[in-house]
């Protein structure tokens, strides 16, 4: 029986996957089963603890995040947990041996959103990124490597960067809430000075750079990982564009987004240059 809780585990984990990013569980359904199972349960994980930091309003989130973090310890030292999102989790965490260290400066990151509102130095909002996204990412290239360690090490830092620069576009297109819901400031840029049209090509450019690491990186990856991470660096890459041609103001005014016929398109880009092996 405990096979059929562990694929209903799963199956939670991407439906939560489905319900909050489209584009991410588009880009996932692409790689095979057992590794998308597995970047499903890395993202259910991720969502579960985020939502408790954003939109749990009125309860005592750090003791619930705390709470999160002291089953999920239970659930990779006895490899059972009540919470199927934590099962499936710890399940993916054992067979791919990913490093506990990446999830606890995930966790760190997360905390600190508890308390911390304003990032004013490159040092204080790379450490939060780093924590936040960079070892998400890494993580997931220990599915995607499955299990070398030569390859999981020369992809370490493109790896990284792909994550950042996620990051950092989901700060440009959420700028509005963050500012204004959360009261929370994550470019040093913004301390001293409006969100301008040239702080807007500053903060880009940064992300460009980061976007041209994980390039790199990309076309090392084998199989359907690369066809996969592909479809989410041109949906990332089209946000982005979409972005820059807006205003200072409007960005601070909307929620960017990219329709789904475009996402659409882009899969089939993605698809036609994966196989094709243009990149």
């Amino acid at each position: 029986m405990l096979e059929l809780y562990k694929s209903v585990s799963f199956k939670i984990s991407e439906i939560i996957t489905k319900q909050y990013s489209t584009s991410f569980s588009l880009a996932t359904s692409f790689l095979e089963k057992e590794k998308r199972e597995a970047i499903f349960a890395i993202y259910g994980f991720v969502r579960l603890s985020d939502e408790i930091v954003d939109t749990f309003h009125n309860f005592d989130k750090e003791k619930l995040l705390n709470e999160l973090e002291e089953d999920l310890q239970y659930a990779l030292k006895h490899r059972i947990s009540s919470n199927p999102v934590l099962f499936a989790f710890a399940e993916t965490v054992i067979k791919y041996s990913i490093p506990y260290d990446l999830i606890d400066a995930f966790l760190s990151s997360m905390k600190s959103d508890l308390n911390k509102s304003i990032y004013s130095s490159r040092e204080e909002i790379k450490k939060y990124i780093y924590g936040s996204a960079d070892v998400v990412g890494l993580m997931c290239l220990k599915v995607f490597v499955d299990g070398d360690e030569h390859k999981y090490h020369e992809l370490y830092h493109p790896a990284m960067s792909l994550g950042s620069a996620f990051q950092k576009v989901n700060f440009l297109r959420d700028l509005n809430f963050d500012n204004n819901q959360l009261s929370r400031i994550y470019f040093p840029e913004l301390i001293n000075q409006k969100f301008t049209d040239e702080v807007k090509k500053q903060i880009i450019t940064d992300i460009e750079n980061d976007f041209s690491e994980a390039i790199n990186g990309i076309r090392k990856l084998e199989g359907r990982a690369r066809f996969a991470v592909l479809a989410a660096y041109y949906y990332y890459r089209s946000l982005i564009s979409r972005i820059d041609k807006l205003s200072a103001d409007k960005v601070m005014q909307q929620r960017v987004s990219v329709p789904n016929f475009i996402k659409l398109l882009l899969t089939i880009k993605s698809f036609f240059v994966y196989k094709l092996r243009l990149l």
